[in-house]
């Protein structure tokens, strides 16, 4: 048996499916789900953009390295610059990520 016996069927033009559509795809959702959210009042975002991902591994890198450098900057109270540059490069590349990609 059905979890939801009810079948509700709505008339739109070719313009008000294709909205439908295209929201549900930037939700993330299907078409169902999505009017179903909509109809419990549901606050709906935008699906995050593909790009996140990649973001978040860079940011990642950089809290690691800057774990790193901290460590041994302790540890030998002096850190390279070449430490220093790798981490000024992690955070250019996570600026240009979202920069660019967001």
């Amino acid at each position: 048996m059905r979890s939801r016996p009810r079948h509700v069927s709505v008339w739109m033009n070719e313009a008000e499916y294709k909205h439908l559509k295209k929201q549900a795809a930037l939700a993330g959702m299907g078409i169902d789900p999505f009017i179903r959210s909509l109809v419990a009042g549901t606050k709906l975002r935008a699906r995050p953009p593909d790009q996140y991902a990649a973001l978040l591994r860079e940011l990642s890198a950089i809290g690691n390295n800057i774990n790193q450098i901290a460590y041994w900057a302790n540890a030998r109270r002096s850190v390279r610059e070449s430490e220093i540059a790798d981490a000024a490069a992690l955070a250019r590349r996570a600026w240009e990520l979202v920069k660019h990609g967001l």
